[in-house]
C-alpha cells in the first residue's frame, strides 16, 4: 500500500468519526443554533476529552466517565457493563424518587378570586375584576410572588432567588419585544371604529397588543436601553404555525444583533366567568389610572423539547414580580410555569407577557404596558451597577 493511499484511509476514517461525533452531540437539537450550542459545549467539555481517553466516546450507557474508567479496571465488570449500567441507572432513578416533594412546591389547582370594587368601569362596557390569589395553597410563594405550576418540576424557594443569568450590555440592543399573535385585540370604547380579522382580533394596531408593544419599546428607549420592536403580526393571516415563525425571527434577530439579551413575547389574555361571560381584570394604580392586571408566562422542557436553561427565565420572572408587587400590588397575576417552551429556550432572558385580557380597553392595556416596562428597565439597569 502506498504512504498516499495510507493517508487517504486515514482521513476519511477521521472524517467518519467526526461525523459520528457530530450527530451524537447534537441529538435532540431542534435548531442550527441550538445545534452549534451542543457542538461547542461538546468540544470544549473535559469529560469528553475524558470520554476519548477511556474509547468511550457517546456515553451511549449513561455511565460517568470515573465509572468507565473504573470498571476498565476489572474484566468481570467489563464484561457486564450492560448490567452494571442498568443497576447503575436504577439506583439513581430510586434515589430520585425518594426525594420528597419539598413543602412549597404546587400539588392542587389554583384559584383566583376577584376582589370587591366600588368603581364602575363602563369606558368600554365590559365588566371588571381585579384577581388575587385566594390563598397560598396550590402555589409556590417566593416572598410576593405566586408560581403557578403545571410542570412536574418541583420548585424551591431559595434556588429561585438567586441572581439570574441575563444581564445588559455596554453596547447594541439590549431587548427585542415581538408578538406571536400580533392580531390579538383589546376591546375600545363602543361605537369605535375597528376591523376584526377573527374572534377578538384585528389586523389594526392601535387595538391589539401591537400598540402595548410600541409603549413597551418608547418606556425602553426613555430609560437608555437599546430596544427593538418587531411589529410583524406572525399570527395573520395564517395563525397556525405563529410561533414557528416567531422564533425564526428571534433567531434572525439574535444572528445580526448577538447583544440582544431580553426577549418579551406581548400577548393578552381572553377570560370568561363560570357562565361563559367575558370581563377584563384590572388594576387600580394610585396617579396613574386603572391598568390591565398581566401575567408573566414561563415555558419549560416539560414538552419534551430541548430547554435546559428555562429556570434562568423563571428567576427572572421571579425578580420582576417581586419589584413589580412592591410597587403596584395588585397589578401582576400569578407567573404561570409551563411545559410549553414558547419560544424561551433562545435567551435566558425571554418571557411571554400577557398584559390584561380581550375585553380591557386599548387605554388600560397600554398603561399596564408603561408601568411593566418601568419597573424591569430599573430591575434591568440596578443589576447592572
Amino acid at each position: 500500500m502506498h504512504l498516499s493511499d495510507f493517508r487517504r484511509r486515514i482521513l476519511a476514517l477521521a472524517a467518519a468519526a467526526a461525523t459520528l461525533w457530530a450527530v451524537a452531540a447534537t441529538a435532540g437539537s431542534d435548531s442550527l443554533s441550538s445545534a452549534a450550542a451542543a457542538l461547542r459545549v461538546q468540544a470544549l467539555s473535559p469529560l469528553s476529552v475524558l470520554r476519548w481517553e477511556l474509547g468511550d466516546l457517546w456515553g451511549h450507557d449513561g455511565l460517568s466517565p470515573a465509572a468507565v474508567l473504573a470498571i476498565g479496571e476489572s474484566p468481570l465488570l467489563l464484561s457486564a457493563r450492560e448490567r452494571v449500567a442498568a443497576l447503575w441507572s436504577s439506583s439513581e432513578t430510586a434515589e430520585s424518587a425518594a426525594v420528597s416533594s419539598p413543602p412549597d412546591t404546587v400539588e392542587t389547582p389554583v384559584e383566583e378570586t376577584p376582589l370587591e370594587t366600588d368603581l364602575d368601569f363602563t369606558d368600554n362596557g365590559i365588566p371588571a375584576r381585579t384577581l388575587v390569589p385566594a390563598g397560598t395553597e396550590g402555589y409556590t410563594v417566593v416572598g410576593k410572588a405566586y408560581i403557578s405550576n403545571s410542570t412536574d418540576h418541583a420548585l424551591l424557594v431559595q434556588d429561585l432567588t438567586e441572581s439570574y443569568d441575563a444581564a445588559l450590555e455596554s453596547t447594541g440592543p439590549q431587548v427585542l419585544i415581538l408578538h406571536t399573535h400580533g392580531s390579538e385585540a383589546y376591546t375600545p370604547p363602543k361605537d369605535t371604529d375597528i376591523s376584526y380579522s377573527g374572534n377578538h382580533r384585528t389586523t389594526d394596531t392601535r387595538y391589539n397588543v401591537v400598540r402595548v408593544g410600541d409603549e413597551m419599546a418608547q418606556v425602553f428607549a426613555d430609560a437608555g436601553i437599546s430596544v427593538i420592536h418587531d411589529r410583524t403580526l406572525y399570527d395573520y393571516p395564517d395563525y397556525s404555525g405563529a410561533y414557528d415563525r416567531s422564533l425564526a425571527a428571534i433567531e434572525s434577530y439574535l444572528a445580526q444583533y448577538p447583544t440582544i439579551r431580553f426577549i418579551l413575547d406581548v400577548h393578552r389574555d381572553a377570560i370568561e366567568d363560570t357562565d361563559g361571560n367575558e370581563y377584563k381584570v384590572v388594576s387600580v394604580v394610585d396617579g396613574e389610572g386603572t391598568a390591565a392586571q398581566a401575567t408573566i408566562v414561563v415555558g419549560s422542557d416539560g414538552s419534551g423539547k430541548t430547554h435546559p436553561r428555562w429556570m434562568e427565565n423563571l428567576k427572572l420572572a421571579v425578580a420582576l414580580q417581586q419589584d413589580l408587587l412592591q410597587c403596584y400590588p395588585t397589578l401582576m397575576r400569578p407567573i404561570l410555569l409551563r411545559n410549553s417552551r414558547y419560544n424561551q429556550h433562545a435567551t435566558t432572558g425571554s418571557l411571554l407577557v400577557e398584559i390584561g385580557a380581550a375585553g380591557n380597553s386599548p387605554d388600560e392595556a397600554v398603561l399596564s404596558g408603561r408601568l411593566f416596562a418601568q419597573r424591569m428597565a430599573e430591575v434591568l439597569e440596578a443589576k447592572s451597577k
